[in-house]
């Protein structure tokens, strides 16, 4: 699996639904910080954030599974 590209497809996804959300996107706002940058912003978070739970999840399974005694030769 590889992560950068599913980051930057997912970061994609959730861009394209938020500026579908706002109406008039093709009148964005061209001040200190666009609308469009915002919703990259939050796109970009949320990304992270589904990465990162992902992970957490993997490690944490490890984590979880048993460690075996060792032996004595």
């Amino acid at each position: 699996m590889n992560i950068e590209l599913m980051l930057t497809a997912f970061t994609h996804l959730v861009y394209s639904q938020l500026l579908r959300l706002t109406d008039d996107h093709h009148d964005r706002d061209r001040g200190a910080v666009s609308l469009e940058q915002v919703l990259w912003f939050v796109a970009a978070g949320v990304a992270v954030a589904v990465i990162a739970t992902i992970l957490w999840g993997k490690v944490k399974a490890e984590a979880e599974k048993p460690i075996q005694a060792p032996t004595a030769p």
